[in-house]
């Protein structure tokens, strides 16, 4: 599978003669799996017409900054957030002095400053320009700034000079975008994620559970297999796809997936508790259905095995990551079960904001370990999953 498949790349397009090669680098992009929008500063639309990108890429071209209608629907924070990769083909002189600048008098520049995705630019430019100590000052801070630089390429330009500043061409500059997401962070690592929710049986056809979908656990495993791990993911049911290249195992209850994550742990470098369990069960599971008595009905129910606890318990040098599920007093929670459960690290969440935890696509989350804690901000599960777990190979994983 393609390192960009089912990345969410906005392909920024500005003002230059190279803008042509976009509709090719649009079409690269999606025949490596990505899903692409297209964002135009107004000169760009001088050199190609928005309605071909938007043909090609499948989606409404984005190019105001003062959009009302887009601004109801995916505004420029909005798109921000999408991505994966914000990737720049062409990057004019221009844009990229506003980019050190960090100007936002467009649509482009504000999704520059606004999103926690990857950044990267192709530079697209006449020779004499590329070579001027301004371009090349602008280029170092960028690069200073974690921003990824492709190109440029050289040979003969449109205006017949020869020389450094042609934009790289669109395979190249796929191939450049699909390396930003292979790295061996965790290389030859073992990782147990545990992933959705329990379902805790009251009869053969009712049960307790809750309304984890795995979209966290199952982008962590992704995300941690990309770093180069070995991933194993035990996930409670849920109606989404399997991460694709990492060991799946399928669990109903808690008692399920405490036998699997005590199995699979033995033997592992990292533990990641992403999955909702069931506080309690059924005392009593009924052999068959229950039928409706009275206007009330009393269940009684006990205590589920504390899984992460257990695991942390069983693996003392096991790194052992746990998160929390909170409604109020997030924090104030999250450092109490770090130090009650044992744990290296707790990651925790709001589950009370309907934008963000369960179901949604998007997550924004506080890492708290013995020493420090990290907030990060709201953005997609893939892009949070990714910003996680290279936190936690650069300081956490020895």
């Amino acid at each position: 599978m393609s390192s960009l498949s089912n990345k969410r790349i906005i392909l920024g397009v500005t003002g230059g003669i190279a803008a042509y090669k976009s509709a090719e680098v649009v079409r690269r992009l999606q025949d490596q799996g990505a899903d692409v929008r297209v964002v135009m500063t107004p000169a760009a639309s001088e050199f190609i017409r928005p309605l071909t990108m938007q043909a090609l890429s499948g989606h409404p071209v984005h190019s105001d900054l003062l959009d009302s209608e887009a601004e109801a629907g995916m505004g420029h924070i909005e798109l921000a957030r999408w991505a994966d990769l914000l990737l720049i083909a062409p990057a004019s002189a221009d844009f990229i002095a506003n980019m050190v600048h960090g100007k936002a008098d467009s649509l482009l520049g504000a999704i520059h400053l606004a999103t926690p995705a990857k950044v990267a630019v192709a530079p697209a430019m006449n020779q004499a320009m590329w070579s001027h100590p301004a371009s090349l000052a602008n280029i170092d801070a960028l690069e200073q700034r974690g921003v990824t630089i492709i190109g440029p390429d050289q040979g003969i330009q449109a205006c017949g000079d020869i020389g450094p500043g042609r934009m790289e061409q669109p395979d190249s500059i796929v191939s450049s975008a699909g390396s930003l997401f292979q790295n061996g962070l965790l290389s030859g690592k073992k990782i147990v994620i545990t992933a959705g929710p329990t379902r805790e049986a009251l009869d053969p056809v009712r049960y307790i559970s809750n309304h984890s979908s795995g979209k966290m656990g199952f982008a962590l495993a992704t995300a941690a297999r990309d770093a180069g791990a070995v991933v194993t993911v035990v996930s409670g049911p849920v109606s989404i796809a399997a991460p694709e290249r990492c060991t799946f195992i399928s669990v109903v209850s808690a008692q399920d997936m405490l036998d699997a994550s005590l199995a699979t742990a033995a033997d592992a470098d990292i533990f990641i508790a992403a999955a909702a369990v069931a506080d309690y069960r059924a005392t009593t599971v009924a052999d068959q259905k229950i039928k409706k008595q009275g206007d009330n009905m009393t269940i009684s129910l006990e205590k589920n095995p504390d899984i992460v606890s257990a695991v942390a318990l069983a693996n003392p040098g096991l790194f052992v990551v746990g998160f929390a599920a909170e409604t109020q007093d997030v924090e104030t929670y999250a450092r109490d079960k770090l130090q009650r459960k044992n744990l290296g690290a707790i990651i925790a969440n709001d589950v009370s904001l309907t934008d963000i935890g369960f179901n949604a696509d998007d997550n924004e989350v506080i890492w708290i370990d013995r020493s420090s804690s990290v907030i990060f901000s709201k953005r997609s599960k893939t892009q949070l999953a990714r910003d996680i777990i290279e936190h936690l190979a650069k300081n956490q994983v020895s």
